[in-house]
C-alpha cells in the first residue's frame, strides 16, 4: 500500500480507485435543522437568481439549506416568512423539533430505499453552513458549545449503508460556518470573503480528522473551500488517504491564499461584486455552477451542470431533485424532474465519464423522505434493473453521444469490447436506425431486459428490429463487438 505524504507530488500519485469509477450512481442527502421551516424563495435556478437579484443573491437562492444566512437579511423572502410564519425565532429554535423528528427516522429503510434505487453509494451532509453537526462531536465548539447532535446520525446511517453494501461518503462545509461568521451574507463577495479565521480552521481540522478516525468515509466531499493554506491542507490528503486508502476527495478543496484572505476587506468585496455583477447581468445565463479546479482532487463537481464532451477526469454530476438540495414544502411534483429528465441526465453524465449524485432532502418535522422523492427514486431504479449493465463499470466510448435515423439522441457507454448505446427516447415502431455505428460481421445485438435481436448493416449505420417496449425513458442496445 502506497504511503502518502503530506506533499502535492506525493498526493497526485493517488488514483481514483476502480469502485467509485464503476460505481455510477449515487445518492446526496441535504437533512438538518433547516428542514424545520423548509423554506426558500421559489425564484429559478442559483443561477437565474445571481443574474436577476446580485445585490441579494445569496440570501435570495432556492436553496432552503442556507435558511439561517437568508433570515438576516430583511429583504429577502425567506425574512419575511420567518417573521410571518414564525414570528422572528431564533434559528436555533428549530434544533428541538428536528431532534423530536428523529423519533421517527428509519435509517435502515432509507438504506433499503437508496440501494432499490441502484445506487452504490451514499453520502450525507454531516455539518452545513449552519454548523450544526450531525454527530456527537468530541470537538469543542468554542462559540456554541453542544451545537451537535447527541444521536449518532452519521453512524447509524452508515452502519444501514452499509449493511446493504453500499459505499458511505461524508460531505463537510469546510469553507463556510456561519456559527464562526454570523455575518449576513447578500452577494458572491460576502460569500467567498466569509470564510472563518480565527479558531475555525484548527476546528475544522479537527472536526474532519474525527470524521476519518470514526466513520472511515469511503468519500471526503468538501464544500466551498477550506480554510488553512495549501501545505496544511496536503497533510489532511495525506491523513485521510493512508487511513482509508480506497478513499476519494471532490474538487472543492480551495486554499486559502494571500489573495482569499484580501476578500474579507470590504474594499476588495465591493470591487469583485461590480465585476460579478456586471457580467452575471449581461452575459448569458449558467444555471449552474462548475466549481475552479483546485491543486489536488480526485474527481469534479458540476453542481446543477454537467460538461459538453468526455472528460480525461473523472467527474460527478450533483444536484437536487428540484431547484433546491434541502426540502422545499413549497415545491409541488411540476417543481420536480421528471424521472425520464432525470434518466437522460445520468446517461449524459455516465456517457462523458460521469457519476450521478442524486440528492434527497428528507423532511426535518418526521425525518421521512417526501414521496415526490422516493417515487422517483423507485422508478429509478426499476429502470436501472433493466439497463444497469450499460452503466456500471462502463467507460467512455469513442464519443459519447450519436443519433438514431429519426433525430432522438443516443448516448454510449463501453464495457470491454461491447458498445451500448442507451437510446433517449421512447421506442417507436418496429425498428431503430443508429447513425454512424458498425457492428462487427459476428456481433451479437440484445436488447437490454428483453433479449438478442436481429439486425442489419445499412451503409454506415445499424437497423436493429426491436419488439414491441413498454413505454419507458430510454433503451439500451447492447453491441457485443464493433467493427
Amino acid at each position: 500500500m502506497t504511503k502518502f505524504e503530506a506533499s502535492l507530488t506525493s498526493l497526485k500519485e493517488h488514483q481514483v480507485p476502480q469502485w467509485y469509477d464503476d460505481a455510477k450512481f449515487g445518492i446526496f442527502i441535504h437533512w438538518g435543522m433547516w428542514a424545520v421551516p423548509s423554506f426558500a424563495a421559489s425564484s429559478g435556478s442559483i443561477g437565474e437568481v445571481f443574474a436577476r437579484d446580485y445585490d441579494i443573491a445569496v440570501a435570495q437562492t432556492p436553496y432552503t439549506e442556507w435558511y439561517a444566512n437568508a433570515i438576516k437579511v430583511p429583504e429577502s423572502d425567506s425574512a419575511k416568512y420567518h417573521k410571518d410564519v414564525w414570528k422572528g425565532v431564533p434559528y436555533e429554535d428549530f434544533r428541538a423539533p428536528f431532534l423530536k423528528g428523529l423519533e421517527q427516522w428509519d435509517p435502515k429503510a432509507w438504506a433499503r430505499l437508496f440501494r432499490q434505487s441502484g445506487a452504490k453509494y451514499v453520502v450525507l451532509v454531516t455539518k452545513h453552513h449552519d454548523g450544526y453537526s450531525l454527530w456527537p462531536s468530541d470537538v469543542a465548539h468554542p462559540h456554541k458549545e453542544g451545537w451537535h447532535t447527541e444521536r449518532d446520525i452519521v453512524g447509524e446511517l452508515g452502519a444501514a449503508v452499509r449493511a446493504e453494501g453500499l459505499a458511505y461518503g461524508l460531505y463537510y462545509s469546510g469553507g463556510i460556518d456561519w456559527s464562526f461568521n454570523p455575518e449576513p451574507l447578500r452577494t458572491l463577495g460576502d460569500f467567498i470573503g466569509s470564510t472563518p479565521d480565527g479558531d475555525y480552521p484548527a476546528y475544522a481540522v479537527a472536526q474532519v480528522k474525527e470524521l476519518i478516525d470514526k466513520y472511515k468515509p469511503s468519500i471526503l466531499w468538501n464544500d466551498i473551500s477550506w480554510p488553512t493554506p495549501q501545505d496544511e491542507m496536503n497533510e489532511t490528503f495525506a491523513y485521510y488517504y493512508n487511513n482509508v486508502p480506497e478513499g476519494v476527495v471532490n474538487d472543492r478543496w480551495m486554499p486559502v491564499t494571500a489573495r482569499s484572505k484580501q476578500m474579507r476587506s470590504k474594499e476588495a468585496r465591493a470591487k469583485f461584486d461590480e465585476m460579478a455583477k456586471a457580467r452575471m447581468s449581461t452575459g448569458p445565463v449558467n444555471k449552474g455552477i462548475i466549481p475552479q479546479e483546485p491543486p489536488h482532487y480526485d474527481f469534479r463537481t458540476p453542481e446543477y451542470a454537467s460538461f459538453d464532451d468526455i472528460q480525461p477526469r473523472k467527474w460527478e454530476a450533483t444536484r437536487g431533485m428540484s431547484h433546491s438540495f434541502g426540502f422545499n414544502h413549497n415545491d409541488t411534483d411540476a417543481d420536480y424532474l421528471t424521472v425520464t429528465e432525470i434518466i437522460h441526465g445520468f446517461a449524459d453524465a455516465v456517457s462523458k465519464n460521469g457519476n450521478l449524485l442524486l440528492n434527497v432532502g428528507p423532511r426535518g418535522l418526521d425525518a421521512q423522505i417526501p414521496v415526490e422523492q422516493s417515487s422517483r427514486l423507485e422508478a429509478f431504479g426499476r429502470w436501472m434493473e433493466k439497463n444497469g449493465e450499460a452503466i456500471y463499470g462502463t467507460r467512455p466510448w469513442v464519443r459519447a453521444d450519436g443519433m438514431t435515423a429519426d433525430n432522438v439522441p443516443v448516448r454510449f457507454t463501453a464495457k470491454g469490447k461491447s458498445l451500448n448505446a442507451i437510446v433517449l427516447g421512447a421506442p417507436k415502431g418496429g425498428e431503430v436506425t443508429l447513425r454512424d455505428v458498425k457492428p462487427a460481421d459476428d456481433a451479437t445485438l440484445t436488447l437490454l431486459g428483453h433479449g438478442a435481436v436481429t439486425w442489419r448493416q445499412a451503409g454506415h449505420d445499424v437497423v436493429v428490429d426491436l419488439p414491441v417496449l413498454e413505454d419507458t425513458p430510454a433503451y439500451t442496445i447492447s453491441i457485443s463487438k464493433v467493427a
